[in-house]
């Protein structure tokens, strides 16, 4: 069986050897635990991001930065290749570890999920855990975690706080837009996961999405980074069996559909509860390969029109 933790500890030991470069620090904490801060303090870079992003996924995606046009002008995206779909993205990416002690807040990610088992209800039913004496959570927090933070990590996955590394970053940065953009494939595993389709039908899965550029305050890193999934993100799965689920999973399925993000966050006085899990959490576009028949399905749709209004792309057209 993969161990999410095993496999991505040679990329964060690769990280902190070149720490300067990628623009991150290393913290060695006095119980021992190992805080990397890749965009809390420290402005990171967009190879920072990427590295990131594999060790969010257990090491088992490849990303790739590339340059494509929106509307005829050129943007970064992020391009990800996935092995293992399901343990990459629901059994490590997932965001699905909520972590708040005293001021502390963070959404928890990463291979150190499956050893905390958490949620529990996910692993249940992908029937994954890891077995591994090294724990590895990326956070995405305004915050970095202190000696407290990291001894209940570490106790929650059952290793010792000298063997746990924290890597931490915020949504107002470069490496928090481009792994935000990252999860567009595990956006579609977990909309299919909630509903019920039986996961282990997927082979293979594959996605795309704009990286979202830097904004002054969390509320609106929020919302730009969710539009760019929302309303660019692509996703290609390829599976056993076919299921008419996959026709419901994009994002013009939301009565909530062509509103910047940040506009019904405000609304909803920047509590993403009340605005539903179901945009938040939906590709813009989605096509599925069935091996079973040999026939390719697509739904969905790109909106370059609200993703450049959340971007406030202006341009000199004289």
């Amino acid at each position: 069986m993969i161990s999410v933790n095993t496999n991505a500890l040679p990329i964060v030991l690769d990280m902190m050897r070149n720490s300067e470069i990628l623009g991150i620090r290393v913290h060695t904490l006095e119980n021992g635990a190992t805080v990397i801060d890749c965009g809390v303090r420290e402005s990171g870079c967009y190879e920072a991001g990427l590295q990131f992003l594999k060790v969010c996924a257990g090491g088992l995606i490849e990303p790739a930065l590339v340059h494509q046009p929106i509307a005829g002008k050129v943007f970064p995206f992020v391009h990800l290749t996935v092995m293992h779909p399901i343990i990459a993205c629901l059994g490590s990416q997932k965001a699905g570890w909520m972590i708040r002690r005293n001021r502390f807040f963070a959404m928890g990610s990463g291979p150190a999920r499956a050893l905390a088992l958490k949620p529990k209800g996910t692993y249940q039913t992908i029937q994954y855990s890891d077995a591994s004496d090294i724990a590895i959570i990326t956070l995405e927090s305004g915050m970095l975690p202190d000696e407290d933070i990291c001894e209940y990590i570490a106790e929650q996955c059952g290793v010792t706080p000298s063997n746990l590394y924290a890597l931490v970053t915020s949504t107002r940065s470069i490496v928090g837009s481009i792994q935000i953009s990252g999860r567009i494939v595990t956006m579609a595993m977990h909309k299919l996961e909630e509903m019920g389709y039986v996961l282990s039908h997927i082979i293979n899965a594959a996605g795309r999405s704009p990286v979202a550029p830097v904004k002054q305050t969390f509320e609106q890193a929020m919302g730009v980074t969710n539009d760019c999934n929302i309303y660019y993100g692509s996703v290609i799965i390829s599976t056993r069996l076919y299921s008419d689920a996959f026709s419901k999973i994009t994002s013009d399925n939301s009565e909530m559909y062509g509103r910047p993000f940040y506009e019904l966050f405000r609304n909803a006085n920047y509590n993403f509860v009340k605005i539903g899990s179901y945009l938040g959490f939906s590709p813009a576009e989605l096509t599925v390969h069935d091996w079973s028949t040999g026939k390719v399905y697509h739904f969905g749709r790109l909106n370059e029109e609200v993703l450049l209004t959340s971007f406030q792309a202006t341009y000199d057209l004289t």
